[in-house]
This record gives structure tokens, C-alpha cells and sequence, in this order.
């Protein structure tokens, strides 16, 4: 058990340092060696954790990912919120999630620039990694309206218009550079208000 929670450990401090120098050099930049060396040890130890650089890219998004997939798993199971409230706080919880993993938005952005550049799709990768978020929203709208909690609309415009907070997140932390969302989430809270009936 001990050995395992210490292999928990560096693969965690590996991510740490990974992260860094995705940041100082860029993904493309970024090689196996840097990253051993900034973790201070050898790419052979390394090679224990990750097979290469894009396995830490996808293993750091995969835990931000299930970061948020944990808080909106508790709010739309909770049977005492409505439907308009779910949206809320799962907006809410996602727009919290970016701004904690701020640094990792700028490797993710650089990265799909990176795709754009060479010629592939960057959309399809995000849809791939989106798709939980996108079909808990389309479902909150879609049980908000069936009960009568939201306004009847387009269950895909809706979710088109609230999914958008999400992508202006990111725009705004990464691009922008904003300190906080705090106006980002009082725009959540008034579009899911003027939403319900």
C-alpha cells in the first residue's frame, strides 16, 4: 500500500514539473528530457510513469476531467436542487475548475494551436474530451423543460448557450488573462435565472 502511495505521489510531482515546462517551452518545445530533468531524474525512471510527453499532456487532463466530473456527479445528484439550480452549480463548479487549473489551460490552448497549425482538427479532440460535460448539460435542460422548471426552448440552443460560458472561461483566463470569473459567474447565475420559469 505504502508503495503505491508513493508512486502516486511522484507521478504527481512528475505532472508538477511537466507542467512547467510545457509553460516555459510550449508543447511542441517540450521534450522527455527537459521534463526528467526538471523532475530530476532519468528518462528511464520516467518511463515508468509516462510513455512520453503526450501521455503526461493526456494523463493531466484526464485529472482535471475527473476533478470536474466529480463535483457535477454530486450536484445532479442531489434530488433537493431543481433543474435550474443543477445548471448553476455545475457551471459554476466547471468555471471553478478552470480557474484552479489555470496553468494547464495555457498547455491546452498551446497545444491545440499546435494541432491547428500542422493541419488536424483541434474540435474533434475537444468534443472527445467534452462529451460528459456537453450530454449532462443537454440533459439537465432537457429535465428542466419536460418539468416545466425551465422555458420551453431548443434543448441544443440552450445547451449551445450555456456551454458558451464554459468556452469564454477559457478565453478569458487564458487569453485575456482575468485574475478571476467573477463576473463570468454572475453571468451564469442571470442566464440560467432568465432561463427559468
Amino acid at each position: 500500500m505504502a508503495v503505491a502511495v508513493e508512486h502516486d505521489k511522484r507521478r504527481q510531482k512528475i505532472l508538477e514539473k511537466a507542467l512547467a515546462v510545457f509553460i516555459e517551452d510550449g508543447f511542441e518545445n517540450a521534450t522527455f528530457q527537459k521534463i526528467s530533468d526538471k523532475c530530476g531524474i532519468t528518462r528511464t525512471i520516467l518511463y515508468l510513469y509516462f510513455k512520453n510527453k503526450k501521455d503526461i499532456f493526456n494523463y493531466s487532463i484526464k485529472q482535471l476531467l475527473l476533478n470536474v466530473e466529480e463535483s457535477i456527479n454530486s450536484i445532479c445528484s442531489d434530488s433537493s436542487l431543481s433543474s435550474a439550480d443543477k445548471i448553476s452549480q455545475v457551471l459554476l463548479a466547471v468555471l471553478k475548475q478552470l480557474e484552479q487549473s489555470r496553468q494547464l489551460l495555457y498547455v491546452v490552448l498551446d497545444y491545440l494551436l499546435h494541432l491547428s497549425k500542422s493541419g488536424a482538427n483541434p474540435e474533434d479532440r475537444v468534443r472527445r474530451r467534452t462529451v460528459k460535460l456537453h450530454r449532462i448539460l443537454s440533459s439537465l435542460v432537457n429535465e428542466g423543460i419536460k418539468s416545466g422548471e425551465l422555458k420551453r426552448a431548443n434543448v441544443k440552443t440552450t445547451h449551445d448557450y450555456l456551454y458558451g460560458f464554459v468556452e469564454a472561461a477559457i478565453f478569458q483566463l487564458t487569453v485575456l488573462k482575468r485574475d478571476n470569473l467573477k463576473d463570468l459567474e454572475k453571468a451564469v447565475v442571470f442566464a440560467v435565472d432568465e432561463l427559468a420559469v
